[in-house]
């Protein structure tokens, strides 16, 4: 039997194993593993500065997964950056937008996690706040160093997320930002606190982006859905 192929997007970042401490392409595990556990092998993606690249490797895929990173540059959408936006990675933004047209173009099942939302959001000529607390009063999405944030998320009718998770789910999130405007998605839930939390592009191909990290938690469904749609 033929597993699909996922491609998982990644951070390049300085890092310390064994005797080394150096600039590493790295990806939490947890990523790889619920690939494997949905049925499908889990391919990493560092960024690539190669004329033609992302279409090379999306034409050896059968989905794509974009990963939890750090802030988006506030330039792509035209925005001043806040005080608490740090960090941005240019080069992954640039990898990782040309994946996602070569995505789109292929009709290639994507989903996106966290900033994997931003992103996608951005790139259809969104907006994002650059700091949920500002609008909500509190951390509840992001408490602080490597924890995570867990809430109740309510999914909208009719959607293919409240398909695959239900109508209600209660999930982990580590986002200080959040998507303000999405055009070319469709709204597929909410954090009480009126975040949004999931959206996804209408129409039969698998696009769907969240804001909580599934990798996190045994498979809420989303992971199976993307393999499904890989498998197709």
């Amino acid at each position: 039997m033929t597993l699909p192929v996922i491609g998982l997007t990644t951070y390049r970042e300085t890092a310390a194993w064994g005797v080394w401490n150096q600039r590493a392409d790295v990806l939490p595990a947890q990523y790889a593993r619920i690939v494997e556990a949905a049925g499908a092998l889990p391919v990493l993606l560092p960024a690539v500065d190669t004329a033609d690249a992302a279409q090379q490797v999306v034409a050896r895929l059968d989905g794509l997964i974009v990963s939890g990173g750090a802030d988006l540059d506030p330039s792509r959408y035209g925005a001043t950056p806040h005080p608490r936006t740090a960090a941005w990675r240019p080069e992954r933004d640039t990898w990782e937008l040309a994946l996602l047209d070569a995505a789109e173009e292929a009709g290639l099942p994507v989903l996106g996690v966290c900033r994997g939302m931003q992103l996608m959001a951005v790139r259809g000529g969104g907006a994002l706040d650059q700091h949920t607390p500002d609008l909500i009063g509190d951390d509840r999405h992001s408490p602080g160093g490597d924890a995570f944030g867990t809430i109740p998320v309510t999914t909208v009718a009719g959607t293919r997320v409240a398909s695959l998770v239900g109508e209600a789910v209660d999930v982990r999130c580590h986002h200080h930002q959040s998507v303000r405007t999405h055009p070319g998605f469709v709204a597929a839930a909410f954090a009480a606190d009126g975040t949004l939390e999931a959206m996804e592009a209408p129409g039969g191909r698998f696009c769907v982006a969240v804001q909580w990290h599934p990798e996190t938690l045994p498979d809420d469904g989303l992971l199976a859905g993307l393999v499904a749609a890989a498998s197709r």
